[in-house]
């Protein structure tokens, strides 16, 4: 726009120049020679006052045919009049070559005397000429009305982008009713807001997205990422973006503001502000880092590619990928699961052909083309993900094809599937973006313990998890040490709810069954000794929590053949526990499986770990295995359901 204004005013001075110079050719040839010689001298030619001045001859103020010409041409091709006037190749840095006369002299023909007037060259002056009586205009249209008129595009200044902030904020909402969720909302919009105005601030209200009356690369490369949110299960409608087409600055403003609300709000939802873990249970004690709108405009201000920037909120981590992928999948397969219900026919079992399979294989976002042929074979893959879906729905998980799955499968179980990945998606949200460089997952409904370096699995265990009524709880810790040997210290819930009864029923109960009575600090306190018959067995794995839960060994080692494994009062019970010892002590640091092992027998003893190991304990009904199979596991303690429930995905 600077350039546009630039341009026209440089046209501006052009026309005034041309306009003083091209009226003087159409006088007598001895006149205006005269009249500049005695103007550039100081002389008295014809026409001197006496004082210097020169006052034209009325007649010598008529516009030749010349100066119509050069006129005609300003209006019709204003660049070919400025070329002949631009700076040379070489030239100094002003607007004018160093060397040679003036634009105007030049355009005349007539050479100056040497020494009369300054060159132009720093430094290098002559006598200035006197100046000349003002001349009166000539008589007609101002030469520039015929200039090449542009108005400029609307601009939108700070002072209505502030205006427009401060209302959008509004004013401060009453604080402490923390009892009314309504007041509780309006404190929370009202502090975003105010973050989103200090950014301004600090700014000096400057426009973030708009330039020249539009969005610029950065807004276009961030609206186009919203665009696309559904594809990491976001809902944005609540914040739709108004895209500029002109108008006044108050409408820029208002646009301005719809895509700073719009990319911090997608990015709240992405790095885990749409649903509060605290509200699915009390067992639930993970909290995200929910990014700030300070943060948020910060990184897409400072980013090459906005709209990567503001994706990069959505979690990194290969599981969370590897479900946004097959939602994907899905969605591309709905087409053909909204055709209708599958029709009813005999059961299926692998190997059996029908015509049905094409409609299973796409509600569960199986790939036809990986099938094969025509996909009508019912082959193990689908029976494999039609067992996951009977065992996650109430039914017998043998993978036959049934009439009951059939019927349950029709009832519009895709969109049922893309609600339930959704769910999945948004608890990865919960978990730190960085998980650790060696990390332990454990994943309560599918009863299983992995160990990863990167993401590279180097171990895999079966685990038994708590009681729906102990659940096993949800958060992050990192283990710093393991015990050899341990005691168990028998949790005062388990005391009073199943030892006592029996302790009144039998006052040797603790001495018949192994248990010490101990007294510390003034409190009483049951723990079983090391041993064979210890609950936790011979080893347990330490990562101090308000929960006092943990991972360890058990006498009871039949629950690990079971299918459904949620046994526990809380803490976790891991198969072949010191195969996880070797994992997260570290075998190049000298731990092996049978090292370990040999600690057993004899003291508790207490081993720290040479780096220290995060642990995650999380809760995933649906995941993709190693094979791209979608995976559905039990909602055990029907957090699935709350976190569906809360993202508006029931109904």
């Amino acid at each position: 726009m600077k350039a546009q204004r630039g341009h026209a005013a440089l046209l501006t001075s052009t026309a005034l120049l041309l306009v003083g110079t091209l009226l003087l050719p159409g006088q007598a040839e001895a006149g205006p020679r005269r009249h500049r010689e005695a103007a550039l001298h100081g002389g008295t030619g014809q026409g001197d006052t006496g004082h210097g001045a020169m006052l034209p001859d009325p007649a010598d103020l008529e516009p030749g045919d010349g100066a119509r010409a050069a006129m005609s041409r300003l209006v019709a091709e204003p660049g070919s009049v400025l070329d002949a006037y631009a700076p040379t190749s070489g030239g100094g840095g002003g607007l004018w070559p160093d060397a040679g006369p003036g634009p105007m002299l030049a355009a005349t023909g007539d050479a100056l005397p040497t020494g009369s007037v300054s060159t132009g060259r720093a430094g290098a002056a002559g006598p200035v000429a006197p100046a000349a009586a003002p001349v009166a205009s000539p008589a007609g249209p101002d030469p520039l009305a015929y200039g090449p008129a542009s108005p400029d595009l609307p601009l939108l200044d700070a002072t209505t982008l502030q205006h427009a902030i401060e209302a959008w904020v509004g004013p401060e909402p009453l604080r402490g009713l923390r009892s009314i969720p309504a007041a509780v909302a309006d404190e929370k919009r009202f502090d975003a807001r105010a973050a989103v105005r200090d950014f301004y601030a600090a700014r000096g209200f400057a426009p973030l997205w708009i330039v020249d009356g539009g969005f610029d690369g950065a807004a276009r490369s961030a609206l186009a990422r919203i665009d696309h949110a559904a594809e990491d299960g976001l809902d944005l409608r609540a914040t739709p973006v108004t895209v500029p087409h002109g108008g006044d600055p108050a409408a820029l403003a208002t646009a301005e503001l719809s895509l700073t609300e719009a990319v911090v709000d997608y990015a709240r939802q992405a790095s885990g502000g749409r649903v509060d873990p605290a509200r699915i249970g009390p067992s639930v004690a993970v909290r995200p880092e929910v990014a700030g709108p300070a943060k948020v405009l910060a990184a897409l201000r400072d980013a090459a590619d906005a709209g990567e920037a503001l994706r990069g909120f959505n979690p990194p981590h290969r599981g969370y990928l590897l479900l946004r992928a097959k939602l994907a999948e899905m969605r591309r397969g709905a087409d053909m699961a909204e055709r209708g219900p599958i029709p009813a026919g005999p059961a299926l079992k692998p190997g059996m052909t029908d015509a049905r399979v094409p409609l299973v294989r796409a509600r569960f976002g199986l790939d036809i083309a990986a099938a094969g042929g025509d996909g009508l074979v019912y082959d193990t893959r689908v029976a494999s993900a039609v067992a996951d879906y009977q065992r996650a729905h109430g039914l017998p998980a043998s993978g036959v094809l049934t009439a009951r799955t059939v019927a349950s499968l029709s009832g519009g179980q895709p969109k049922r599937l893309e609600d339930e990945i959704i769910a999945n998606m948004e608890r990865w949200r919960w978990l730190p973006r960085d998980l650790g460089a060696r990390y332990v997952a454990v994943n309560i409904p599918d009863y299983s313990l992995d160990v990863f370096e990167g993401d590279r699995l180097v171990h895999h265990a079966r685990v038994v998890v708590g009681k729906p009524d102990h659940e096993t709880p949800v958060f992050s810790e990192t283990m710093k040490f393991i015990i050899v040997n341990p005691y168990w210290n028998v949790p005062l819930s388990i005391v009073n709810k199943e030892m006592m009864p029996k302790l009144a029923a039998n006052p040797n109960y603790f001495e018949d069954h192994g248990y010490e009575v101990v007294q510390r600090n003034g409190e009483t306190y049951v723990r079983q000794p090391p041993g064979d018959s210890n609950a936790l067995g011979r080893i347990k794995f330490m990562f101090p929590n308000k929960f006092s839960v943990y991972l360890h060994d058990t006498n009871a080692r039949s629950y690990f053949g079971r299918e459904d494994r949620a046994l526990s009062h809380g803490c976790v019970r891991v198969d072949q526990p010191f195969k996880l010892a070797e994992a997260v002590l570290g075998r190049d640091r000298g731990w092996s499986e049978a090292r370990v092992e040999s600690m057993v027998g004899g003291a508790e003893r207490t081993v720290n770990l040479p780096r220290p190991v995060q642990v995650h304990m999380n809760y995933f009904t649906a995941f993709v295995d190693e094979t791209g199979q979608l995976r559905l596991r039990d909602d055990i303690y029907g957090y699935s359901a709350k976190v569906r429930a809360a993202l508006g995905l029931v109904g």
